[in-house]
């Protein structure tokens, strides 16, 4: 049988840090069809983005088709000598699985693998059992999952309900289930002044003194309060710039770049004619430009019959029932709802992006569990 333990070890030996493959799907598509599943590989391309390789693999024909979605492509480290054992080592030590991608998300990954054999060790499944994995979550996304989602329309093959096995559990598993995401917007905005000496700002329009005015704009006031699923929108602000050297000199140019959350009160067209209208306001009529790139829009899926299914299996397992919720950051499931059902739960994130990435033994054998008693409730129901 497959232990998922080492099955952890293994992908997180594969160095996928996005975008590269790291021999990641090749080590998943040995192990599938090795259980039956039929597997393709699916590579996409788009100007200015890098080429992402990703894999779908199903065991079946019939109705229903399960899914799991999830990633392989991985953080960068950061640097490695702060690690306490190597980032791609996959050392079991203190009774964890150490590594980058342990957490987010090559230990969900093995989990479902192994879960997925043990339901088909009594059997074919009565309906299919699929996975969608991709190289693309943790970089643009753009060559990942959005465009694995049309290809499988192109084919007519539809998902009846999916589960993505991201780390949802802040602190224990069992903790949250993801049933939406908040939108994300990605903003760069510089400010144009006069260059000058500092010595005669009277000569000088300082870009900077203008950038910090429209950026306290933005974020003086909320843009809400929150809706009945969803936690106030909230405008980040990531990078500050003005590109010179000098002490002594007034900048002519400053640049600054911030993220928004937004909830289900707003779309990316509605949030940015909001930013639109503040800065006009303050910006007492420096010329300025916005550039806005939007990676998910709000979304939120109404608890049901599938997502019931899966609490009920986590407060079995785990003893505590988890939180229906809407927090954290995106995953795949903004693109994925257009065509099932689906909810996010994986391991716990503590350390997800962190160095030492980890994840308890303990936490990776009873998500095995759960996904296998999913899977054996799914298609019994």
């Amino acid at each position: 049988m497959i232990d998922p333990v080492e099955l952890t070890r293994e992908l997180i030996r594969c160095p996928s840090v996005t975008p590269e493959e790291g021999g990641a799907l090749d080590l998943l598509q040995d192990v599938l069809e090795g259980l039956g599943f039929i597997c393709q590989r699916l590579k996409f391309s788009q100007e200015g983005t890098p080429d992402v390789d990703n894999l779908y693999a199903r065991i079946g024909e019939a109705a229903p088709n399960l899914c799991f979605a999830g990633h392989t492509d991985v953080v960068p480290t950061g640097p490695e000598d702060a690690w306490s054992a190597g980032p791609f080592s996959g050392e079991l030590r203190d009774g964890a699985v150490w590594g980058r991608g342990a957490a987010d998300m090559k230990g969900a990954i093995a989990c479902f693998v192994a879960a997925a054999e043990r339901h088909l060790a009594k059997g074919p499944p009565a309906g299919s059992i699929s996975l969608l994995i991709t190289g693309d979550e943790e970089g643009p996304a753009i060559n990942g999952t959005a465009k694995m989602l049309k290809w499988l329309a192109q084919r007519e093959e539809r998902l009846d309900a999916c589960i993505t096995g991201e780390p949802t559990n802040p602190e224990m598993l069992g903790e949250m289930i993801k049933i939406g995401r908040r939108g994300s917007l990605n903003a760069a905005l510089t400010v144009h002044g006069v260059q000058g000496h500092s010595a005669y700002p009277q000569l000088a329009d300082n870009a900077a003194h203008r950038l910090v005015a429209m950026l306290d704009a933005l974020i003086a006031e909320p843009l809400d309060s929150g809706s009945t699923h969803f936690q106030p929108t909230s405008i980040q602000v990531t990078k500050i710039e003005t590109g010179g050297t000098a002490t002594n000199v007034i900048p002519g140019r400053a640049q600054a770049a911030f993220n928004v959350r937004f909830n289900d009160l707003h779309t990316s067209d509605g949030v940015a004619d909001l930013l639109k209208q503040r800065l006009d306001a303050a910006s007492d009529g420096a010329a300025y430009d916005l550039e806005i790139s939007v990676t998910g829009e709000s979304f939120y899926t109404p608890p049901g019959p599938f997502s019931d299914l899966v609490a009920d299996v986590v407060a079995e397992v785990t003893g505590r029932r988890p939180a229906l919720s809407t927090t954290g950051g995106t995953s795949d499931s903004r693109f994925i709802k257009d065509h099932c059902p689906v909810l996010d739960f994986g391991l716990v994130g503590q350390t997800m992006h962190k160095v030492d990435e980890h994840v308890a033994v303990a936490d990776i054998e009873a998500l095995t569990e759960i996904y296998a008693a999913v899977l054996e409730r799914f298609f019994a129901s």
